[in-house]
């Protein structure tokens, strides 16, 4: 064999790179987590806030991973859009899944109070520092 023959001159031809070791998939469709429901049972906006009634003590590893990270992002008001971005989850999901637990009393949702279609200062000032850091 000539060296700079490549596979041509070996009697063994070059195997296919190994397929890359994949990660177990833990992602769920995401209306598999709301059990297909797709309204949620309460209406509110996507500008609503969101704030956990929990304690940051209290034990919440019984409840759904969902459940979990929204607890953990609601330690800070955040509004639902916010929510629903952060998770990469469809703003349908998370309105059913917020929906839920407000009716479990684990979060209270603060509705925005519009005044003849104008929408309050404060939460419009609210919404544009939440925007600032991100």
């Amino acid at each position: 064999m000539v060296s700079g023959q490549g596979w041509a001159g070996d009697s063994n031809p070059p195997q296919p790179a190994a397929p890359r070791p994949q990660k177990p998939s833990s992602l769920v469709r995401p209306y598999a987590v709301t059990g297909g429901r797709t309204a949620p049972r309460m209406k509110f906006a996507m500008e609503a806030l969101v704030s956990s009634v929990t304690s940051e003590y209290q034990d919440i590893s019984l409840l759904s991973p969902e459940y979990q990270a929204i607890i953990q992002l609601t330690r800070n008001v955040r509004s639902v859009a916010e929510i629903s971005a952060l998770l990469r989850q469809p703003l349908g999901v998370v309105r059913v899944l917020i929906a839920d637990m407000a009716s479990e009393g684990l979060i209270r949702v603060h509705q925005p109070a519009l005044d003849a279609g104008k929408p309050d200062l404060n939460l419009l000032e609210r919404v544009l520092s939440g925007l600032r850091r991100l």
